[in-house]
Parts: structure tokens; C-alpha cells; sequence
């Protein structure tokens, strides 16, 4: 298997591989371009986020500076937002549903090293997919691990790490991000 196949099937992969790394060089030129894109000029900027995402829903907005791993894992839907200096590290799959913000400063990451030395040394990686439902919001400065899934109308607090599967109507916060509450949801009866 190329390293970019064992990328894709959720093997450990050489994160130098220059098709790897062809990958990831093509995405940041991408955010180069929706990064210096004239935020008032609506198409423009609409453009340039469906260019770089996998898929998109009505109404994004990605406020500058926005960096990712590939662009073509990011999958939207409807009215996502993403706030100031957000990273989405999508070496694998982030599917993110309607109606989601992100704060700004949070990092999305799909990818994980080794913990021992010699596997970090021969630069593998191995990544994750994320998965994000509907109406959530991200506080600033959060950080979400890879394999994480996130529930239908939650709240993440600001500054909160996300290590483990947040459920369905939950308010989570801190380090490691725990359950703080459940939220009631007003929008399954419309």
C-alpha cells in the first residue's frame, strides 16, 4: 500500500510521504487564497470555501485565518460558521451538520502520533474521522481529538478539551471536557 492508501484506511502512514505531503501543500494554498480573500466580497469569499471543502451547505462563512490539513475531508451543512484562526486538521473525514460555530482560536485535529519515540522518529501518524450534529456550538479555544463525536445540540465551553464522545443536549466543559449539564432542545418541535 502507497502511505497515502494506509492514510485513507485508517493505518498508521508516513506523514512526509511526498504524496502525502502533495495533499496537504495543495490545501494550504487553498487557505492562502480564501485567507486573502476580501472578506466583504461575498461570492469571492463563497467561492473560495467551496473550492477548498469537501462539501458545503448553504451560508458558510470562515472568518481569516483559517488553515486545514486537506479541504476535500471537510464536509458542512447549512449556516456554519467559522470563527477567527480555526484549524481543522482534516488528514480524515470532519463531517459537520446545520446551524454549527466555531469559536475562534479552536482546533479540530483527526490526527494522533505515536507516543513511543521511534514511531514518532519514522514520522508516522494515524487518523480519525470527526463527527459534529446539528445546532452546536464550539466556544473559543477549544480543542477536539480525533475519533470524537459530538451530538445534536450541544455546547462546548470555551477553552474546554474534548477527548471523548459528547452525547446529544449536553453542555460540556474543562480539561478534559466533561458533562456540566443537559440542555433542553426547543427545535424538535418545529
Amino acid at each position: 500500500m502507497t502511505e497515502l492508501e494506509k492514510l485513507r484506511a485508517g493505518l498508521a502512514f508516513d506523514i512526509t510521504d511526498p504524496e502525502v505531503d502533495a495533499v496537504k501543500l495543495q490545501a494550504v494554498k487553498r487557505c492562502q487564497k480564501l485567507n486573502s480573500t476580501d472578506v466583504t466580497a461575498h461570492d469571492k469569499v463563497q467561492a473560495a470555501i467551496r473550492e477548498l471543502f469537501g462539501t458545503v451547505g448553504a451560508n458558510p462563512v470562515v472568518l481569516p485565518v483559517f488553515n486545514c490539513d486537506n479541504g476535500k475531508n471537510i464536509h458542512v451543512g447549512d449556516n456554519f460558521l467559522a470563527n477567527y484562526n480555526v484549524t481543522i486538521l482534516d488528514i480524515r473525514e470532519v463531517r459537520v451538520g446545520d446551524n454549527v460555530m466555531i469559536g475562534p482560536g479552536t482546533l479540530i485535529t483527526t490526527i494522533n502520533h505515536p507516543l513511543n519515540p521511534l514511531g514518532r522518529r519514522q514520522h508516522l501518524g494515524i487518523a480519525t474521522p470527526i463527527t459534529i450534529g446539528n445546532d452546536v456550538w464550539i466556544g473559543g479555544n477549544v480543542i477536539v481529538l480525533p475519533g470524537i463525536t459530538i451530538g445534536n445540540n450541544v455546547v462546548i465551553a470555551a477553552g474546554a478539551v474534548v477527548t471523548k464522545d459528547v452525547p446529544d443536549n449536553s453542555l460540556v466543559g474543562g480539561v478534559p471536557a466533561r458533562l456540566l449539564k443537559s440542555l433542553p432542545n426547543d427545535v424538535d418541535n418545529l
